[in-house]
C-alpha cells in the first residue's frame, strides 16, 4: 500500500493529477482511494488529495503519514514535509519552493516543475512534470496508464493532450536522471 498526498493551490492541477493516478490504479486491477480536499476559491486558494493504492483492500482514505509527498508549492512543501513517512519520498516544485525538508530520512525529488511544464508547451502541464517524477520513481502504476488516461481526457484537444504528454515525460526523464 503507497500512500501519496498530492498539495499546492487551486489552478495547479493538484485535484487532476490525483485523479489520474487514481484512475490509472483502477485501469490497473488495484483498489484505489480518492480523497480530495480543497478551500471556498477556486483558483489561489490551497488544495490537495491524497491518493491511495494498494493490491488490497484500503481500510481508510485518510493519508495523515504519507509515503510519497508532491508539494507543488512552498507552503504546501513546508506544511506537509515533515509528515512524511521516514524512508518515503517528496516531490517538490523547486520553481516556486526550497527543497530544504531539514531531514536525511526522505529522499526529496528538487524539480524545476514550472520551467520543465514552460518547455513541454504549457506551465498548466506542471502537475504532470510531478506525476511523471512520482511515477518515474516509483513505478507505482505504469506509464501506458497515465497515457491513456490522459488521452481518455483530452480527446479532440490534440494540443493539450501533446503538452501534458510531453510534460509527464520530462518528469520521467527526470526521475531516471535523479534516480
Amino acid at each position: 500500500m503507497i500512500r501519496i498526498l498530492l498539495a499546492g493551490q487551486g489552478g495547479q492541477g493538484v485535484l487532476s493529477a490525483g485523479r489520474f493516478l487514481a484512475e490509472s490504479g483502477l485501469h490497473e486491477g488495484k483498489e484505489v482511494s480518492y480523497l480530495p480536499a480543497y478551500g471556498p476559491e477556486m483558483r489561489g486558494g490551497t488544495a490537495n488529495c491524497s491518493v491511495i493504492i494498494s493490491d488490497e483492500e484500503i481500510a481508510s482514505p485518510l493519508c495523515n503519514e504519507p509515503d510519497v509527498l508532491i508539494a507543488l508549492n512552498a507552503p504546501s512543501f513546508h506544511k506537509f514535509a515533515p509528515r512524511v513517512k521516514s524512508g518515503g519520498i517528496i516531490i517538490v516544485n523547486g520553481s516556486l519552493s526550497d527543497s530544504f525538508a531539514g531531514r536525511s530520512d526522505v529522499r526529496v525529488f528538487d524539480v524545476p516543475v514550472n520551467d520543465l511544464a514552460l518547455d513541454a508547451g504549457d506551465l498548466r502541464s506542471a502537475n504532470m512534470v510531478a506525476l511523471g517524477v512520482l511515477v518515474g520513481a516509483t513505478h507505482l502504476v505504469r506509464e501506458k496508464s497515465i497515457v491513456n488516461c490522459l488521452n481518455e481526457k483530452f480527446v479532440g484537444k490534440p494540443h493539450v493532450l501533446d503538452c501534458n504528454r510531453s510534460a509527464f515525460e520530462a518528469g520521467l526523464a527526470v526521475a531516471g536522471e535523479q534516480g
